[in-house]
């Protein structure tokens, strides 16, 4: 007879796993907050996911084996164009000292064209020149920085600094920065790194634009920031 009532009352009914109603039940493998088992099992068939004891092992349903995510599918990767591929192939074939002596090039360029044009001398409408100065007679952030080269190529300081004052000022750290990329591109020098916060830069970036509306104030001293 399975249904005997005792004094206490009737007997509560055994769970084959648990022991009976009252008792507690039994702890599972604790899983983390993203619910994935933790314990080394084989999961259950169906499970929505990985047997543990093989890594990489995909998800079923998932279109690519070993993606993070159910049903993910798998997107071929863009192959790059002919552009792309030609200037990577040339870079990597070519020397380590070669974009450097591009970049010496073009800087040479610069010097070159300044040497021999003495924008000191210029019309203010030769080409090339300022847009915003030929229409607005304004003076744009850069006005005045070919002159300013031309007068500290040739040793004349002062006659720089009243053209350009932040481009002479910001030279000799535009030196050091190149000369110290291209020694350690092309020789493997290891000089001294020269750090620029971000808080340098904007306070640089807002001393120029402070520069640039001084010196079109029409009011003395800032005429004399004019060029």
């Amino acid at each position: 007879m399975s249904d005997v009532t005792s004094v206490d009352g009737p007997a509560s009914p055994s769970h084959p796993q648990t022991g009976g109603l009252d008792a507690p039940p039994q702890a599972g493998p604790a899983a983390p907050a993203g619910g994935r088992p933790t314990d080394q099992a084989p999961p259950h068939p169906g499970s929505p996911y990985p047997d543990p004891s093989h890594p990489g092992a995909p998800y079923p349903g998932s279109d690519h084996p070993g993606s993070p995510y159910p049903g993910a599918a798998a997107y071929p990767v863009a192959e790059p164009d002919r552009l792309t591929r030609f200037v990577v192939r040339l870079y990597d074939r070519s020397p380590r000292w070669a974009v450097p002596l591009a970049a010496l090039g073009c800087v040479a360029a610069g010097i070159g064209y300044a040497l021999i044009s003495d924008p000191t001398r210029s019309a203010p409408d030769a080409a090339p020149t300022c847009l915003l100065k030929l229409t607005t007679g304004l003076d744009c952030p850069g006005c005045g920085g070919t002159r300013a080269l031309w007068y500290v190529l040739h040793g004349d300081l002062p006659a720089a600094a009243r053209h350009h004052f932040l481009f002479v000022f910001a030279l000799p750290f535009l030196a050091y920065l190149f000369v110290a990329w291209a020694g350690k591109q092309a020789f493997g020098w290891r000089l001294p790194e020269l750090r620029i916060s971000s808080r340098v830069i904007g306070v640089f970036l807002a001393a120029w634009l402070a520069f640039t509306i001084l010196r079109n104030l029409p009011w003395a001293p800032f005429t004399s920031l004019y060029v």
